[in-house]
């Protein structure tokens, strides 16, 4: 056989190709799915009367809108890297583009877009998108917000039948005057416009469903027009000049250093808009069900090229600058868009209108234009937004932004945005308060912020307040402490010990071991990790000691990994705070009362015949969760509670301690319903009398609950598959007993796994085995087979056969390796059983 000739070609199961052997083989036309031409169909409806708006706004020929919008259809969306994100003219450079027009003219801003383009295409080039993201969210909201005031205040002359000034001072003062002499027909056409913007969303009944299908925005202008061209009234409408007139981008014009000022906000507004968006697109897309969401996350530094060549094309070509546009990107997800087909055949529509539609598109009244670009406008100031940076302590970040970008200007009020962010950093940073009261003879010293070398003297004063030989306790709630605040500290420490004294040191201090001296008794200390509470371990001797640097160990035990303890399950949800700082635990270890292991305090015990030490460590952990948790989680989970929990999935795990589900499915409240059992065991239908409770979390959760997948998770070192196998011990999990006792009721329920040993016990049937090889211990074996018969039994319950039949229910297999910490999924069946890591896989798995 030649070296040239493929190795499969002697092989008659394969299809025959009708091309010659040498030539090229065909080319394969891409495929259109549906959802991709509705989605592209109601993107298109969106972005029409929009584009026309924002280019009325900004001053501009209204042609550049159109040019933008297919322009930004076909060139960002073939080379962007947020596959779903729609680009084009947006309401965000409204502003920056009406000020540039009004500087240098038309035709040295679209030298100006082209300029910013190329700048977008050098960022990406060095990879720098993800250093956009680092802008704080309220100086975003803030110029988001003051771009809103802008528009809409500009526009409302529009709306009255006027002309809107060069600033928004200038708005300002002039509108009294044109709010004493509107123009009734401009005036009738942008109430008639705001009604059908406002009701259209809120149709009621099963046919308002179907015509809310049809985007308000569209049925505002379109309606708008028809009764203002059947009224006959009398008022200006869009004026489309022929192509052939159209202006392209001329040399740049004016002072080099205005140019470049305003190349760089062109850049800075249209880079940052266009990466929040894709960010904001992910997430729309992943909360999306089926495998709609698995479109591939964006590649921010791709999307920031994909816009640089899309703003030079547009620039070159007369039209306005281009960014990712919220609406139309939101609606595109909704509408079921699976790849970037649809927003490109969005570009192909809007040509196909710019070229064909021009009669219909001159009917359209200025003023209801005017009215739909002032509710965008308006809807930029959002209430959220608002509540969001209250919540977080930034309303001056944001309220400066705002103002700034009103005043001034985008530039000028980013550049005040981003200051004042910096100045409240800093005054976080430098602002500690410390008090000191008595309670029952107790005195607590607490500090509330971080421990710097300017809060010493505060801290040394409060520190000497307390009496020789006193019980003090320390509660440290910062995040930080420097070196000149942790030797003041220690050497207090150590003074009022030797005084006789005790000191209980509590707080949230992630990186700082304090406890003290050993006492007379002879008790020793320990030093001990962050994950001190999630470890069940002993503490052993060693002296007590302050350590502000955190690199202390546990004798014997070697390195622990630094665990954010305090964000848990809310990470995935975007929580906020790092409530993690809070999370390091220190053990200090009594005579005769073994470890109490607290839960985020530095706490000096008292005598070792205190009664309770597991509700004393209880207790604190629940009081840990108040502090640092609770906060930062509380919205998020009275949300649920108005609104139920509404599960993705069914997760049905073993119960041993070690398998902390949220953490290793970066999971929050309201994603998982969890059944946990020993073993993992799902007993089939006809096995199930006595122990309806699988069952019943089964049943609950496909038919109540409606989840979308079932995933049986097994792991490493199982005590029950030990026990199955007659080991006995248990040493993994716990479980003490061998298969054979059938008398006790954890032996009735190990009945249920013993399918998974005849299974194993069977030669005919393969092994399951993970991409690192075949495990060569009884148990391991026994611990993948276990998933995949209990998968097979899973299969048999009713309302999961009912639901793998609809195609509403997928079924997963999961083997969790303890000691590896390693995920692994299954993906395949039939006798092909393989559990792949999951960080080798470049997609998803397929259901089994």
């Amino acid at each position: 056989m030649s070296a040239c000739a493929p190795t499969h070609a002697a092989d008659s199961t394969r299809p025959q190709h009708s091309h010659p052997p040498h030539s090229p083989p065909p080319r394969r036309r891409p495929r259109l799915a549906g959802a991709d031409v509705s989605a592209a169909v109601a993107v298109f409806l969106i972005a029409l009367p929009l584009s026309l708006g924002i280019a009325l706004a900004t001053g501009a020929p209204l042609q550049a809108g159109l040019v933008a919008a297919a322009v930004g259809g076909l060139v960002a969306g073939r080379l962007g890297g947020s596959p779903l994100q729609v680009s084009g003219p947006a309401a965000g450079l409204t502003v920056v583009t009406a000020d540039l027009i009004h500087r240098y003219g038309w035709r040295t801003t679209c030298a100006i877009t082209v300029l910013a383009g190329l700048a977008q295409l050098g960022l990406g080039c060095l990879r720098v998108a993800r250093g956009a993201l680092a802008v704080s969210p309220a100086v975003v909201h803030g110029m988001l917000a003051g771009i809103g005031v802008t528009i809409a205040v500009a526009q409302l002359h529009i709306v009255l039948g006027g002309n809107p000034q060069s600033s928004v001072l200038d708005n300002l003062r002039a509108l009294p005057a044109q709010l004493a002499d509107p123009d009734p027909a401009a005036l009738a056409a942008s109430a008639l416009t705001l009604t059908l913007l406002l009701l259209w969303p809120r149709l009621p009944g099963r046919a308002g469903s179907l015509l809310r299908r049809v985007p308000a925005a569209l049925v505002a202008v379109a309606g708008a027009t028809a009764i203002a061209s059947a009224a006959g009234l009398v008022l200006p409408r869009v004026d489309l000049p022929s192509w052939r007139s159209h202006a392209l981008a001329g040399l740049p014009e004016g002072p080099v250093l205005g140019l470049a000022a305003a190349v760089l906000s062109t850049t800075l507004v249209c880079s940052v808009q266009s990466l929040l968006g894709a960010v904001a697109v992910d997430k729309l897309t992943a909360g999306r069900p089926g495998p709609a969401a698995r479109t591939p996350r964006s590649d921010l530094d791709r999307e920031l090229l994909g816009q640089g060549a899309a703003n030079v094309v547009s620039g070159a070509l007369g039209g306005l600058p281009i960014a990712g546009v919220a609406v139309r990107s939101s609606a595109n997800v909704r509408a079921g868009a699976v790849s970037r087909n649809s927003t490109m055949l969005h570009g192909v529509l809007v040509v196909i209108a710019a070229l064909l539609m021009v009669p219909i598109l001159e009917l359209i009244p200025l003023a209801s234009l005017a009215a739909l670009v002032m509710a965008v406008g308006i809807q930029m100031v959002s209430l959220h937004h608002i509540r969001t940076v209250t919540r977080h302590r930034e309303v001056l970040v944001y309220a400066v932004t705002t103002l700034g970008v009103v005043a001034l200007g985008v530039l000028e009020g980013v550049a005040l945005g981003v200051a004042a962010a910096v100045a409240v950093a800093l005054h976080r940073l430098a602002r500690t308060r410390i008090t000191h009261d008595e309670q029952e003879g107790v005195h607590h010293v607490h500090v509330r912020g971080q421990l710097t070398f300017l809060a010493v003297p505060r801290l040394s004063r409060a520190l000497h307040l307390v009496p020789q030989g006193a019980r003090a306790v320390v509660a440290l709630d910062g995040s930080f402490m420097d070196h000149a605040a942790y030797e003041s500290l220690q050497d207090w420490q150590r003074t009022h010990t030797a005084q006789g004294g005790s000191v209980e040191l509590t707080g949230r201090r992630a990186g700082v071991r304090i406890a003290e001296p050993a006492g007379p008794a002879g008790s020793a200390g320990c030093r001990c990790r962050p994950w001190t509470p999630w470890r069940n371990h002993q503490c052993e001797g060693g002296p007590r000691t302050l350590s502000a640097s955190g690199d202390g160990t546990h004798p014997g035990a070697g390195p622990a990994p630094v665990r954010d303890t305090g964000r848990g399950a809310g990470a995935a949800r975007g929580v906020g705070a790092d409530t993690g700082s809070g999370a390091t635990q220190d053990v200090d270890a009594h005579p005769g009362s073994g470890a109490d292991r607290s839960a985020g305090a530095f706490e000096a015990h008292g005598p070792a015949s205190d009664p309770g030490p597991s509700r004393r460590q209880l207790a604190r952990g629940i009081s840990m969760f108040q502090r640092t948790v609770a906060p930062h989680v509380r919205d998020e989970l009275a949300r649920l509670a108005r609104e139920g929990q509404q599960p993705s999935q069914l997760f049905l795990t073993c119960a041993d301690s070690r398998l902390v589900t949220s953490m290793i499915t970066s999971s929050g409240p309201g994603d998982l319903f969890v059944v946990r059992n020993v073993g993992n065991l799902v007993p089939p239908p006809e096995e199930d009398r006595g122990d309806d409770s699988v069952a019943a979390g089964i049943e609950y959760a496909v038919d109540v609950l409606g989840v979308r997948s079932i995933t049986v998770c097994g792991h490493s070192g199982c005590g029950a598959m030990q026990a199955l196998l007659g080991s006995g011990t248990g040493s993994g999990s716990g479980h003490r007993t061998g298969s054979g006792n059938a008398g006790t009721p954890l032996g009735r329920w190990l009945r249920h796994g013993l399918p998974s040993v005849e299974r194993m016990a069977d030669g005919s049937r393969p092994v399951p085995w993970t991409a690192g090889g075949r495990p060569a211990e009884a148990v391991e074996r026994l611990c993948l087979i276990n998933v995949v018969q209990q998968l097979e039994h899973l299969r048999a319950h009713d309302s999961v056969a009912r639901s793998l039949r609809e195609g509403t229910l997928e079924l997963h297999g999961m083997y969790f390796h303890v000691a590896e910490a390693q995920a692994y999924l299954l993906t395949g069946t039939g006798g092909d059983e393989v559990f792949t890591r999951v960080e080798a896989m470049e997609d998803l798995p397929r259901p089994v």
